[in-house]
């Protein structure tokens, strides 16, 4: 009886699609997020410019919100006036991240 239940759970469970392992794997070691910090921070780097994105590093998005650590307070003034138009490239760089706003702190940036 045993071996029947046992044989009726493998194959309720059956084979998979190895995308749908490959997916289900990466979830679990938290590869989707090293991939998204990846995109996100070279999608940064495109919409600040090289000289801000010295200076500066997008951090961790939350509600829609990404934070940027900057380097210094006068570079922090300065990016929350590019706010809009930040903004807006990134949304057109990341449509699927949902991107609906722009925190800045000041931070280490190495």
């Amino acid at each position: 009886m045993a071996y029947k239940q046992k044989s009726a759970r493998n194959a309720s469970r059956g084979p998979q699609a190895i995308g749908d392992v490959l997916s289900e794997l990466m979830a679990r070691r938290g590869y989707g997020r090293v991939q998204s910090a990846a995109s996100c921070e070279a999608a940064w780097r495109e919409a600040a410019g090289p000289l801000v994105a010295k200076y500066t590093r997008p951090g961790q998005l939350r509600r829609g919100t990404l934070e940027v650590v900057v380097a210094h307070s006068a570079l922090m003034q300065e990016l929350g006036f590019q706010k809009a138009k930040l903004l807006e490239s990134l949304r057109r760089l990341l449509p699927d991240e949902g991107i609906e706003n722009l925190r800045f702190r000041v931070g280490s940036v190495d």
